[in-house]
């Protein structure tokens, strides 16, 4: 079951990664992009306070299982773990933590612009009677 865990975390918690990089690309998505954003927002800024700055429960978890399976991970960070796991590169932590809150700035200011300009378009079309 461990070993399951483990290989169910790396890969759903790489697809939400990704999905939190490109969801606010899609129309259809972005709606999806802005809470998912603001669960990790929240999980890394407001739960992080009693946590520990940039908390998640995925990688927490992960790190459990991985540490009952013998394999505990020297990082804090799941980017610089996934890193180190999918290329074999140690990148300097501060670094990757520094490209993590850069990317994850862009990505936030993406969706919450992009859904604003969605919602001003339908209200718009809406009172046009287009909608």
């Amino acid at each position: 079951m461990l070993h399951f865990l483990d290989c169910f975390f790396l890969f759903f918690h790489t697809v939400f990664t990704l999905f939190n990089m490109t969801g606010w690309i899609w129309k259809k998505t972005r709606k999806y992009h802005l809470a998912a954003i603001a669960a990790t927002a929240f999980s890394w800024f407001v739960i992080g306070i009693w946590y520990g700055w940039g908390f998640c429960f995925c990688t927490d978890w992960h790190w459990k299982v991985r540490a009952a399976l013998g394999r505990p991970v020297a990082s804090d960070s799941y980017i610089h773990f996934l890193i180190i796991e999918l290329t074999g590169i140690d990148l300097p932590p501060r670094m990757v933590d520094a490209a993590t809150i850069a990317v994850f700035a862009a990505c936030c200011t993406a969706s919450v612009v992009l859904n604003l300009r969605d919602y001003v378009k339908r209200r718009t079309e809406k009172s046009r009677g287009e909608g």
